[in-house]
């Protein structure tokens, strides 16, 4: 601190009046500081000199090439503090909160997560201009003895821990091959290692990059897979191709991608990257005893699910061992405990409202009423809105699609929120006069949506009709 203190005095000519520790950085052993008075700087305390001069060569040969990093200002002559530029205080973590919360990203979001990975290409490539990679820490290049460290990380400090029983020495061999298949690209490009959401500072709607200290030589694709797989980020599907557009895109101004060999490629980056990450989390879970790390386990572990949905073939055993271990007592449970039933049911006002079983107390009630009315017309008085000639009443009239494309809007938000808190219920109720055709219809055709969109289990009941559904 006291040293800060003197830096800032150096370089600004006048004491600080306020000196505040900002929050430590998840996994970090520096410490930083907001030096306030004649102007706002950030003071860092590192325990490393290495890794200080690591950061301190690469923010100055950033700079110089234009690209949007802090700039460090003064360091003491022991390397172990220096002064940096104040960026504020808005992580892009922060800034996409809503998104991560609902699975729902709104333009502003999208648009700050654009930007942030169009400007990644320019890191890599630009960056690694003149790049002296002697001077990184702790090694200089992306390579099998760096992979390997991770590797037997997430297997000594993760894997293990779980209890799953397994051969050393063909995991091993599927390790080795995962190596090769990572090397196979050796360009001189920078590897920024760490580039994820809460490495990205907002300030004034423009994104600035740090915490790149600990990149090196290396390809690619093992940034796009740490941003776009991030844990917690949780992009859904659809953003994460809008996004890889937007890198492939801004990729090639400066080199030409062959689409399907980078796509190809990158899905061994993104297999490492979890690994890597479920990793860090053992070791600082399991071993550290820091909770908010064992509570980041889940999302790797549905990253995986959903990885291995298509086979790697190269990796039979790794393979086996992965399915295996998302498949765990602790991991399944965690999962069903998220697993959310929806029941959606159709009624007649005039016969009250439906009750809720769950004991939650109810949840959305949508009212059919004005919509066009089959049961006016005597030829409908025996069919239901599952009928073909009530549908098609009601498909001709554009106001029922108006009326559910509203509705699958709201409900779609809450499923996602609803699955991301771990909710296990939601319930829908459509109302109409007689509960026969336009409830009936409404809530088929929302039971239909849900399945297919989110695959969660439907209870569907048309009260009315004395019929019940499960999807």
């Amino acid at each position: 601190m006291d040293e800060l203190k003197k830096l800032y005095a150096h370089y600004t000519g006048s004491q600080a009046d306020v000196i505040e520790e900002l929050l430590p950085l998840s996994g970090s052993n520096r410490h930083y500081f907001r030096l306030t008075g004649e102007r706002s700087l950030i003071g860092v305390s590192g325990t490393s000199v290495d890794e200080n001069n690591a950061f301190i060569y690469m923010a100055g040969h950033f700079r110089k090439k234009g690209l949007p990093v802090p700039e460090v200002y003064c360091y003491s002559d022991d390397k172990l503090f220096y002064l940096q530029e104040d960026l504020g205080d808005t992580l892009l973590f922060n800034s996409i909160e809503k998104g991560r919360a609902s699975s729902i990203f709104d333009e502003g979001e999208r648009r700050l997560l654009h930007k942030t990975i169009s400007i990644l290409p320019s890191i890599q490539v630009v960056g690694a201009e003149g790049f002296e990679f002697s001077r990184c820490y702790p090694q200089p290049e992306f390579d099998s003895r760096s992979i390997l460290w991770d590797l037997n990380y997430f297997k000594y400090c993760f894997l293990k821990a779980t209890g799953i029983d397994f051969l050393e020495s063909r995991l091993e061999d599927d390790f080795h091959q995962l190596c090769r298949v990572l090397l196979q690209d050796r360009s001189n490009t920078f590897l920024y290692r760490d580039f994820q959401s809460r490495n990205v500072m907002i300030k004034d709607g423009e994104p600035y990059f740090i915490d790149f200290q600990g990149g090196r030589k290396g390809p690619v694709y093992y940034d796009v897979a740490s941003f776009l797989w991030q844990a917690k980020a949780k992009y859904p599907n659809e953003l994460k191709e809008e996004l890889l557009d937007s890198y492939i895109k801004a990729l090639r101004a400066y080199i030409q991608v062959d689409e399907a060999d980078f796509r190809n490629q990158l899905r061994h980056f993104v297999l490492f990257r979890i690994l890597q990450v479920l990793g860090a989390y053992g070791f600082r879970g399991y071993f550290e005893k820091k909770p908010h790390f064992i509570q980041s386990v889940p999302y790797a572990i549905d990253n995986l699910r959903d990885l291995l949905d298509e086979d790697y073939v190269e990796y039979p055993y790794l393979c086996d061992i992965l399915r295996r271990l998302t498949t765990l007592k602790q991991f399944s449970e965690e999962l069903k405990k998220r697993r959310l039933e929806v029941k959606i049911v159709s009624f007649a006002y005039k016969k009250g409202i439906p009750d809720d079983s769950s004991g939650n107390g109810g949840g959305y009630i949508f009212d059919c009423r004005a919509i066009n009315n089959p049961g006016k017309y005597e030829r409908f008085n025996s069919y239901t809105g599952l009928d073909e000639p009530v549908i098609r009443f009601l498909e001709d009239e554009s106001e029922v699609k108006d009326f559910l494309n509203h509705v699958y809007m709201l409900v779609d938000a809450s499923v996602k929120r609803y699955q991301d808190r771990g909710f296990t219920n939601l319930m829908v109720c459509f109302g109409c006069t007689g509960g026969q055709h336009r409830s009936v219809y409404c809530a088929q055709r929302l039971a239909e949506h849900l399945h297919k969109k989110f695959g969660v289990k439907i209870s569907l009941i048309h009260r009315e009709q004395n019929m019940e559904q499960g999807l």
